[in-house]
């Protein structure tokens, strides 16, 4: 991934990567959505930033098509993003979105110039030509909604182009050279605000470039776990296993690869959920039979972060601490040769930064840090190229409990990051206690399924109430919940007033130190899922 553009990209002649769509990303904050759709449809993609793809590295890669993604530049202005020459020779099939759209059409010898009406948000294209990528999905006259996000539009387009949907403000919301299978899409069909996109890219994936479907969870869990047993030989493996959905497949997934030359770490920050940290030792202990060390550092954790408010600080010392206790652990397990993590695929994509970084960055990441090269173990990486989505499927073939990989998303450094202002033993036991009943009211009313994350945030504001004939100055809680395919964008839960007024009444009654709750109804954007 981090390979210069005159390097071929990596190529596998198995089965399960034999159809290959190659992703070239131009900075859109929703380029990953592109290739998770992709395989949605049964298709392994792979997404490149543009300044690392060139003509050769695209003929090494070889894949049944390219898609150009979407970007901050103006296609129109000098200098600005392109995809190699060389490709639109190539005879592979090309999809353009949004800027992928644009540098196509200029590159081709269309105009690209800025609009005086922009688009932003959702948008009905008006469909006025048939289009192979339309197959089955949109007829001509018939409006649909999509979602735009472009202040650019194509004036002129290039020869053998044609346009097939159009907006008041966009003639060519849709074009296509159907001849040479080259298409391009002023709006994101990525996105679930454009409710028959999926559709459409699985045209452009399976009639128009004739991928059959290879890509399934099935057949990557067993070409994983080859691949590890051919890594790993007779050596010994350790897994840092945090309790999350990550750690806990790569785990299950090493242990059927190499049963008992693998070995589990589980460092307890005692800043999990409650209950969780017995839940990790019962379940891979217990059920799985695999070694496991379990370091109780609670203590330690919660003694460097007492008081500490500012939230990288925060992460800063629960990264630090962890290395410090894992290596600690790691360095009585004899002979290990191997250390496994659950490096995810938006961790690659991630690694990978443009000419000046034009995705912004938000905060730094939840998870901890890298472990130090002082360790001198070899890496073991058996989910790098799946997205979270894809990780829970996996764990599902491998038989983890729906409890363990059905479970809400949790940041790496726990409960210290639900909590703004200082971090004190009281206030993670009361966030703990809260978050507790909060989550078990979710469940007996059967809505767990339907949020994509539910937690509570204890704020460092007391605010006067009366219990009983007293008066009381205690903590507020706030209650999130939002419902989201993918995290990038969410909305909160509507939650009814009678169960949200049930749940304030159990937390003020069963935990002492909270006198008021109050339920964040912020979307994402402008805020986001976490409050830290």
């Amino acid at each position: 991934m981090t390979s210069a553009a005159n390097t071929p990209l990596p190529v596998s002649d198995d089965v399960l990567h034999s159809e290959r769509i190659l992703i070239i990303d131009f900075g859109s904050q929703v380029t990953q959505l592109i290739a998770r759709r992709i395989r949605e449809s049964g298709v392994y993609s792979e997404i490149h930033p543009f300044n690392q793809v060139s003509e050769e590295t695209i003929r090494a890669f070889a894949p049944k098509a390219v898609i150009l993604s979407g970007g901050p530049a103006s296609a129109g202005e000098i200098e600005t993003p392109r995809a190699p020459d060389g490709l639109w020779d190539m005879g592979l099939p090309v999809l353009g979105i949004c800027y992928g759209e644009m540098t196509m059409a200029q590159q081709l010898g269309g105009k690209v110039t800025g609009s005086d009406h922009q688009e932003f948000g959702r948008t009905s294209v008006e469909i006025s030509g048939e289009c192979a990528l339309f197959d089955g999905v949109w007829k001509p006259g018939e409006k649909h909604l999509v979602w735009m996000s472009h202040g650019d539009r194509i004036e002129t387009i290039p020869e053998g182009f044609r346009s097939c949907a159009t907006t008041p403000t966009a003639p060519y919301a849709a074009i296509a050279d159907e001849e040479r299978k080259f298409y391009g899409v002023q709006f994101h069909p990525e996105v679930v605000h454009t409710p028959d996109g999926a559709r459409l890219l699985a045209n452009f994936t399976h009639r128009i470039a004739g991928c059959a479907g290879n890509w399934t969870m099935s057949a990557f869990k067993d070409d994983e776990i080859a691949k590890v047993r051919d890594q790993v030989g007779a050596g010994r493996v350790i897994c840092g296993l945090s309790g999350g959905v990550d750690s806990s497949v790569v785990a299950a997934l090493l242990h059927e690869a190499i049963g008992d030359q693998l070995t589990c770490v589980f460092v307890d920050t005692g800043l999990m959920r409650q209950g969780e940290g017995e839940e990790v030792v019962t379940l891979f202990r217990d059920h799985y039979n695999i070694p496991l060390v379990h370091c109780d550092a609670a203590d330690l954790f919660l003694g460097k972060l007492d008081g500490v408010a500012d939230p990288e600080t925060k992460r800063k010392i629960i990264g630090a601490t962890f290395i410090d206790v894992f290596e600690e652990e790691a360095g009585k397990i004899e002979g290990a040769e191997f250390l496994a993590q659950g490096t995810l695929y938006p961790d690659v994509i991630e690694s990978v930064s443009f000419t000046g970084g034009p995705s912004v960055t938000i905060k730094s990441h939840h998870n901890v840090g890298g472990l130090p090269d002082r360790m001198k173990l070899k890496l073991v990486e058996p989910l790098r190229e799946l997205f979270k989505d894809e990780v829970r499927v996996l764990g599902r073939e491998l038989g983890l409990p729906e409890s363990m990989v059905g479970r809400h998303p949790f940041p790496g450094p726990g409960l210290a990051i639900r909590l703004p202002g200082g971090v004190t033993p009281e206030k993670v036991d009361i966030l703990r206690r809260a978050d507790a009943v909060y989550l078990e009211e979710i469940r007996a009313e059967g809505l767990y399924d339907e949020i994509w994350q539910a937690f509570c945030v204890l704020l460092p504001v007391q605010t006067v109430g009366v219990m009983g004939d007293a008066r009381t100055y205690e903590y507020v809680l706030a209650l999130r919940a939002v419902t989201s395919t993918d995290g990038m964008t969410a909305e909160s839960f509507a939650f009814s007033h009678e169960f949200l007024t049930r749940v304030s009444g159990r937390i003020i009654n069963e935990v002492r130190g909270i006198n008021r709750v109050v339920y964040d109804v912020t979307s994402k954007p402008p805020g986001t899922i976490e409050w830290e």
